[in-house]
């Protein structure tokens, strides 16, 4: 099976009468592609991105982006907070988050030993989920909102974007950690979130800081807030979507 990596340029490629059923696309960018005459059936797309300002994903024409972001909304109550711009709102949106959460890591614990370490093809696992959601809390709520010096906790999960910018990966423990200390430090962080908001006022939202991945471009306090919120949403997603296929009997 042919394989492609970061070092081959398939911009503007061009594919005429090409079988690619089963391919698998991870961290692509697919942005601006065209199918025509495509047969797309059982066809699997994941793309947090999807409602980003001014995208739009056209199936025969149409829009859907709004749709899915909507039905989104509809299987996952709360979610639809996500965006809230004042303390109040983002008080609520976070409790939100966290009763989620708690449904789902109770979800986990009725399942068999074992279970929060199983990985389905090939994604995180339920606990590298929650070590990832750490890292990402570490990196907008500490890194970029609370400015401290050395944010990351060494049982966080990092991602590609983390060590592609040439970010040192040592900080973060080698080995898997006991699920235990895991839920603990992700309590930790849970409770970090909600004790910021707890005091946010419409002007600390305002003030501006570096974005953690391009230092160059400035975010609001605000901006960093809902990117915890949308990874919060978007991991919740995948982990029940895994757990789901766990519980089918075919991970």
């Amino acid at each position: 099976m042919a394989a492609f990596g970061r070092s081959d340029d398939l911009r503007g490629a061009r594919f005429e009468d090409v079988d690619l059923s089963g391919a698998r696309f991870v961290r692509a960018n697919l942005s601006g592609v065209v199918a025509r005459g495509a047969d797309v059936a059982g066809a699997d797309i994941d793309a947090p991105w999807l409602v980003e300002a001014g995208s739009t994903f056209l199936v025969n024409g149409v829009d859907v982006a709004p749709f899915v972001d909507a039905e989104l909304d509809r299987r996952f109550p709360g979610r639809s907070q996500r965006r809230a711009a004042d303390p109040a709102g983002l008080r609520s949106a976070w409790a939100a988050v966290e009763r989620t959460w708690e449904a789902t890591t109770a979800r986990v614990a009725a399942m068999p030993p074992g279970t929060p370490d199983v990985s389905v093809d090939g994604e995180w696992s339920f606990a590298q989920t929650l070590r990832h959601l750490v890292m990402a809390t570490d990196t907008w709520l500490r890194r970029a909102v609370l400015e401290v010096d050395q944010p990351y906790h060494p049982i966080g999960q990092p991602n590609a974007e983390y060590e592609s910018d040439g970010n040192d990966p040592s900080v973060f423990a080698p080995g898997v950690p006991a699920y235990d200390d895991v839920l603990a430090v992700r309590a930790e962080r849970v409770a970090m979130v909600r004790d910021h908001l707890a005091s946010v006022t419409p002007e600390d939202l305002a003030g501006e800081r570096r974005n953690p991945w391009a230092p160059e471009y400035p975010e609001s306090v605000l901006s960093c807030l809902h990117t915890i919120l949308e990874e919060e949403w978007e991991h919740h997603r995948y982990a029940v979507r895994d757990l789901d296929t766990i519980e089918a009997g075919k991970a």
